[in-house]
């Protein structure tokens, strides 16, 4: 696949549609030469199956944190034309609405450097992580069904965040349409009692400090200064989630027969965007978004609250409010220009996070690596649907990185670096390797080369916790 890509310039490839069979539009990747010859070709392959589908609209976009996933490269961007396209569970995710909340403080570093290592225990210890972590909520079924269609508006009613957190977050931290409906009892069941709690794999909250700020005005305007010390919160809709997923990619499979869709690779179930069965998804789609939003804000509040008892001040004084939270597994309907024209499309990003002009773009590195608060640019609503990578992307596997390293091993590495990190079990640090992860720094090279987002400031970790 690679050997028939057309370089457009440093940071964009074109894999034309002429190069495979049934392939509607072209699919385009943005990667330097670095992250490009890491692409895996299976991952590409990948994309030119997306481009056979109903209604999709040009380019399938692979971003540079592009890695072979589940029907669809994580680190992918592909809209489809809202009357004769597309919305496929598949194409969104399992972990719908996995996103970021990023934290402000006005503490410097070298305040929070000698209380790490009570800090950081003291925050495994507040938020609830793990595979199949309970939270310290219990919601009744009337509370959950109310979460799925407010989303953060429960949480602030409730004491979890403020009325100024809100505009902070992507859609407001709550997508309208949400039907609780549409939503199955076992997905209910298991969304109950996690509400408030991190999970595992990927998932982290990590202490970070600002090393450089690269555009002095825009750090300003955000309120970043080098040195300041910042909370990235990342994670997703925990089982819930998993389970709105796993029910729809059951009946878009039937779908997909009964609309006679062909499909590449049965993991591209789908159903016509304007079906019942297409818009039952949206719609419980749109619980699982708001259920991750209220997560993220409900243990922001908790984040909070562990630094208060730490430092003896109370989070308002100690500046922790919302810089920006956002989503990077979702499905949207957006007005894209399309031809030369406004169209209505159903925006499919998977591992990718908006990057509207303007916008908060936040880009997480490892556990041992740099990570970017960028903005997005006007370029990339024509080349990536307003799109930008979520991260740095894997390279090695779960089960090789196991395989490979020892997680007491990254601990007492980590450690030698000053960064102080705590987990479930030495397991999860050994899959979450930062040996496993590309080099952010040319993933990021290429999203503002190619024009996508710029940098505004780069963080370095302080501390981490994961599940």
């Amino acid at each position: 696949m690679k050997s028939k890509m057309k370089k457009l310039n440093d940071f964009e490839w074109l894999l034309g549609k002429e190069n495979r069979d049934k392939m509607k539009v072209d699919a385009k990747i943005i990667a330097n030469d670095l992250v490009l010859e890491a692409l895996e070709n299976d991952a590409i392959a990948q994309l030119t199956n997306v481009a056979c589908l109903p209604g999709v609209i040009s380019p399938v976009v692979g971003l540079p944190d592009m890695h072979y996933g589940y029907g669809l490269p994580m680190g992918a961007v592909s809209a489809f034309d809202a009357e004769d396209g597309i919305i496929s569970a598949g194409l969104c995710g399992f972990d719908i609405n996995c996103g970021i909340n990023s934290i402000l403080t006005s503490l410097k570093a070298e305040d929070v450097q000698p209380l790490l290592q009570e800090l950081i225990p003291a925050l495994f210890q507040a938020i609830p992580c793990g595979v199949g972590a309970k939270g310290k909520l219990r919601l009744t079924p009337e509370q959950l069904e109310e979460v799925l269609v407010r989303g953060v508006n429960w949480a602030v009613d409730n004491g979890y965040g403020v009325k100024e957190d809100v505009p902070r977050i992507e859609e407001n931290g709550c997508m309208e349409g949400a039907n609780p409906v549409k939503v199955s009892d076992m997905a209910k069941k298991r969304g109950r009692p996690q509400l408030g709690t991190l999970g595992a794999g990927n998932h982290f909250l990590e202490i970070q400090k600002i090393t450089d700020v690269l555009d002095e005005a825009t750090a300003k305007e955000w309120g970043l200064f080098k040195g300041q010390v910042l909370i990235m919160l990342h994670c997703g809709s925990r089982g819930f989630g998993h389970q709105v997923a796993t029910d729809y990619l059951k009946q878009q499979e039937i779908a997909a027969k009964k609309y006679n869709i062909w499909l590449p690779d049965r993991q591209l179930v789908c159903a016509p965007a304007n079906s019942q069965e297409g818009q039952d998804f949206f719609s419980a789609m749109k619980c699982a978004v708001n259920y991750s939003f209220t997560n993220r804000l409900v243990m922001t509040q908790w984040i909070r609250e562990t630094f208060e008892r730490v430092f003896g001040k109370s989070w308002k004084e100690l500046g922790m409010n919302t810089l920006y939270g956002l989503c990077h597994n979702v499905v949207k309907l957006e007005e894209h220009t399309v031809e030369g024209k406004r169209k209505k499309v159903y925006v499919h990003r998977k591992g990718a996070t908006r990057s509207f002009p303007g916008d908060v773009v936040l880009i997480a590195g490892s556990m041992g690596t740099s990570s970017y608060i960028c903005k997005g640019a006007a370029a990339s609503l024509e080349k990536s649907f307003g799109s930008a990578c979520h991260g740095a992307g894997r390279v090695m596997s779960r089960a090789t990185a196991i395989r490979s390293f020892r997680g007491n091993e990254v601990k007492s590495e980590l450690a030698e670096r000053g960064i102080v990190a705590q987990s479930t079990s030495p397991k999860v640090l050994a899959e979450e390797s930062p040996d496993a992860y590309k080099d952010v720094e040319a993933v990021v090279d290429s999203i503002e080369g190619a024009g996508i987002a710029t940098r505004v400031v780069r963080l370095e970790p302080m501390g981490v916790v994961k599940g």
